[in-house]
C-alpha cells in the first residue's frame, strides 16, 4: 500500500509549483486571450479558427493541469478534504483531457515546428497524458487506492511536461548558450527535448513506485 506522503514530498511539491507559477499564469493567460482576442501580431500560432480553438485551449487546460495535479498529491487537499479532492479531481481530469486531446487534434490539423520527430514525441505525450487521466479517474472510482495514488503520480509527472520542456530550455542557454539548438527546433538538444521532459521523468517515478516501501 502507498504510504502516506511525508512532509518533505509536500514541501517540494510546492516548492515546484512556486517555480513553475510564472509559466502557470502566462499559459493559462496566453491560452484566455487567444480563445477572446486576435492574437495574429504577436503570435504564429494564431492561425484559423479551428486551429485556434485546439491550441489555445490545450495551453488554457494545460496551466489548469499543471496547478492542479500536483495539488492533488497534497495530504491537506487528498486526505484532509476528500470532498474537495474529489472536486478537484474532477476538474483536474477533465483539463486533463482536454490538454491531451485538443493537443493531438493540433498536431493531426497543424503539425508541429520541429517537424515529424517533434510531433511524434509531443504526440506520445499527449496519449501517455490520457492515459494516465483515464487510469486515475478508473481507480478512483473502483476505489483501488494504491493504483489511483499510483497513476495520480504519474499524471503529476505528465503534468508538469510542458513547464519541464522550457526549464530544460531555460538551463540549456544558461549553461551552453543554446549549444545544440536552432529555431527551428532541428538541433540535437532539441530532438533529445522531444521525448526529455517527460519520459526519463516516467522512468524514475515507475523505479520508486516498484521499491518495497511503495507496494
Amino acid at each position: 500500500m502507498l504510504p502516506d506522503m511525508p512532509s518533505r514530498a509536500s514541501f517540494a511539491i510546492l516548492a515546484v509549483l512556486l517555480l513553475g507559477m510564472p509559466f502557470i499564469l502566462y499559459s493559462g493567460g496566453f491560452g484566455l486571450r487567444g480563445l477572446t482576442a486576435d492574437l495574429s501580431g504577436e503570435t504564429r500560432f494564431f492561425t484559423t479558427p479551428a486551429a485556434n480553438v485546439l491550441i489555445f485551449g490545450h495551453m488554457a487546460a494545460g496551466a489548469l493541469v499543471t496547478l492542479l495535479a500536483p495539488v492533488q498529491l497534497l495530504p491537506v487537499t487528498r486526505a484532509r478534504n476528500p470532498r474537495v479532492h474529489r472536486t478537484l479531481g474532477y476538474v483536474t481530469l477533465t483539463a486533463a483531457a482536454v490538454t491531451g486531446i485538443f493537443g493531438l487534434l493540433y498536431i493531426a490539423l497543424r503539425g508541429t515546428i520541429g517537424g515529424p520527430l517533434m510531433s511524434a514525441g509531443f504526440a506520445l505525450y499527449g496519449a501517455l497524458l490520457l492515459i494516465a487521466a483515464a487510469n486515475t479517474a478508473y481507480h478512483a472510482l473502483d476505489k483501488n487506492r494504491p493504483r489511483h495514488r499510483a497513476w495520480a503520480l504519474r499524471l503529476a509527472v505528465l503534468a508538469l511536461g510542458s513547464f519541464l520542456y522550457r526549464l530544460h530550455y531555460w538551463v540549456w542557454y544558461a549553461a551552453t548558450g543554446g549549444a545544440g539548438s536552432n529555431e527551428a527546433f532541428t538541433g540535437p538538444f532539441d530532438v533529445v527535448n522531444f521525448i526529455a521532459f517527460y519520459l526519463p521523468y516516467l522512468i524514475i517515478l515507475e523505479f520508486v513506485l516498484r521499491r518495497p516501501l511503495f507496494r
